[in-house]
């Protein structure tokens, strides 16, 4: 609320009250029938008034449940001017034979379905408004890649409402337990719909943490118990399944919603920590980019680094960089993309954006050594300054290397230091791996072991093949790369002596 009235953004916070009530119906299993509302204010200003209501209706409209009515209370003796308070309940029913949790049928070995939230969602925003105190920022501020939404904007998403798209499921019999990710984040709301003797483990790196959470962690200082029990960390909802029954569940929550299998349930000692989370702290690094962005994102850039990039094929991910580097506020600006084969797709991508191309047939050459001299003459001619490998199939030679140090991106199919080489996808795939990704990192002599610049999760899924799961990483790639770029360029990254990196 206290956000809101700073940011005077008064259309989302009556998704947020209904949204935190008829989700906590579902964790009994219940259809939520009708909601109450209860407005207090010192004075009543109809326009923001009518705001916030019209919120909570639009809210019940999607939670199929019928606004009945509310109070609003005029009390200037309690507010001050331009604050108010609001609350609210809704009931809901749910047949005997469907209330959840079914504590009786949980067992070892059953799956936990992680349901994606769409930010902070209601919780957690003392430590929130703390946070941003004591930071460079306040909620005017730009942030995300593109610069078009304030932190304000970002912390005020409206809360998911789950009931149209979840009843279904938790009625279908093969829900044993929903739990609700409110206030006490993970590690305290998931034990409740469990017995005393279980509890849970999650492997942060298999589902998509929102990047604002990513900006908390850096900004707060936050330990990874922190975050866990203060957020939802990216999950607003979480279900528990029989194995055999997971990925059909699973199947059907992802008609409406992203979800995705996070962990499994397991016995506990009494004593033990009811729920652990794995590699959260890689997946918050895995998911920065908003961090580090926000602190250079909004300024229109006058002066831009100037980028080469070399590519050898269709050049998906030059693309994908052109249209990074087209914004108003981007660091870089390409002057000039290299092929060391003629006729490719990427060339004529370039040529339709207006950025001058080159043809260096590496077959022309009698040794890798000519080769990247004849294109070091060539970068030099266009005075770059950055130099991007977008697909380029050539591996770059020492001195080429040593001359570009610190000054070379390169991205890589996997998570990195994993699967090195040409064959990333067929090694995820044969290890067995639930996670890959892509990984945006500086070019050493050695291949794929330069300093690593940026990365993004990939779930891999069942069923997988190499075109299928290439696919997807190719769709974080286009995310990751020019988001490395926009780093490397603005100088909130470089690398330092013996190939350390500094932020």
């Amino acid at each position: 609320l206290q956000i809101a009235q700073v940011c005077k953004r008064h259309d989302t916070i009556g998704q947020d009250l209904v949204a935190m009530c008829v989700n906590d119906i579902l964790a009994q299993g219940a259809e939520p029938l009708f909601f109450l509302d209860y407005f207090a204010c010192g004075k009543l200003d109809i326009e923001v008034a009518q705001g916030v209501i019209a919120g909570i209706a639009e809210a019940c409209k999607k939670a199929g449940c019928a606004l009945l009515g509310g109070e609003t209370a005029e009390m200037p003796g309690m507010y001050p001017p331009g604050e108010y308070d609001l609350a609210g309940f809704a009931v809901g029913a749910v047949e005997r034979g469907h209330m959840l949790p079914q504590l009786e049928r949980i067992a070892d070995g059953d799956v936990v379905i992680g349901v994606a939230s769409s930010g902070v969602h209601s919780n957690g925003y003392s430590l929130v408004r703390k946070i941003v105190e004591k930071s460079s920022f306040d909620f005017s501020s730009p942030v995300g890649v593109s610069g078009d939404q304030t932190l304000g904007d970002l912390l005020l998403t409206p809360t998911k409402i789950y009931s149209k798209t979840l009843l279904p499921v938790l009625r279908s019999g093969h829900v044993k337990a929903y739990a609700h990710i409110t206030g006490g984040g993970l590690l305290e709301n998931i034990p409740r719909v469990l017995p005393d003797s279980f509890g849970v483990i999650l492997d942060a790196l298999t589902w998509k943490i929102p990047e604002i959470f990513c900006w908390l962690h850096k900004e707060g200082n936050l330990s990874e118990e922190e975050m866990t029990r203060t957020f939802n960390c990216g999950i607003g909802a979480v279900l528990v399944v029989q194995k055999e029954l997971a990925q059909q569940v699973l199947k059907d929550i992802q008609r409406h919603e992203a979800a995705w299998l996070i962990g499994k349930v397991v016995s506990q000692q009494k004593g033990s920590a009811r729920v652990k989370v794995h590699n959260m702290l890689r997946a918050l690094q895995a998911n920065r980019s908003l961090s580090v962005h926000s602190h250079i994102q909004g300024k229109i850039q006058t002066n831009k680094v100037k980028v080469a990039v070399l590519i050898s094929g269709t050049g998906t991910n030059l693309e994908a960089l052109i249209n990074s580097t087209k914004k108003p506020t981007s660091f870089a600006q390409i002057v000039l993309v290299v092929s060391n084969k003629a006729g490719v797709e990427g060339l004529r991508k370039a040529e339709r954006a207006g950025i001058p191309t080159r043809v260096i047939d590496h077959k022309l050459y009698g040794s890798r050594t000519e080769f990247d001299s004849a294109v070091d003459k060539v970068l030099d001619e266009f005075s770059v300054e950055l130099i991007c490998l977008a697909g380029f199939m050539r591996i770059l030679s020492g001195p080429f290397v040593k001359k570009w140090e610190g000054k070379i991106l390169n991205i890589h199919p996997s998570l990195l230091p994993s699967f090195k080489g040409a064959n990333a996808h067929k090694l995820v795939l044969e290890a067995g791996v639930r996670v890959t990704g892509c990984t945006v990192h500086f070019v050493a002599e050695e291949v794929d072991a330069g300093a690593i610049i940026f990365q993004e999760a990939v779930p891999v899924k069942v069923g997988d093949t190499v075109e299928t799961l290439s696919e997807r990483v190719k769709e974080a790639e286009h995310r990751a790369f020019p988001a490395a770029l926009q780093l490397v360029a603005s100088g909130a990254v470089r690398v330092g002596e013996a190939g350390k990196i500094y932020w």
